[in-house]
């Protein structure tokens, strides 16, 4: 979401979607995202049905899914060659892999 609101960034980077300042339609959207990013064999015809009740159309919701599915790449292949968080909204999100600090991997 491309909104300078901190309050916004602050709950998206806690994972706090029920309380980030969004719209309800919004927040069904994340929720799914959420969804995608963490079990998307488990999403269903239902899921889909929910976001278009909420005023979502298809392609809408075909561009939440390749959103989500891109940034889920380009993290993997950050954590892999283990680049650090730029730290674009002053928050780091926990993350494994090595880190460039302490040169290891953490326990």
């Amino acid at each position: 979401m491309q909104d300078p609101s901190p309050a916004l960034h602050a709950c998206l980077a806690r994972g706090d979607l029920e309380a980030a300042p969004v719209s309800v339609a919004e927040r069904a959207l994340l929720c799914y995202a959420r969804k995608v990013t963490e079990h998307a064999n488990r999403t269903t015809v239902e899921d889909v049905e929910g976001l278009r009740a909420h005023g979502w159309t298809d392609p809408q919701i075909a561009e939440g899914v390749y959103v989500t599915a891109l940034f889920a790449f380009f993290n993997r292949v950050a954590d892999a060659f283990g680049l650090e968080d730029p730290n674009y909204f002053g928050n780091t999100p926990p993350r494994g892999g090595v880190s460039a600090a302490e040169g290891e991997l953490p326990p």
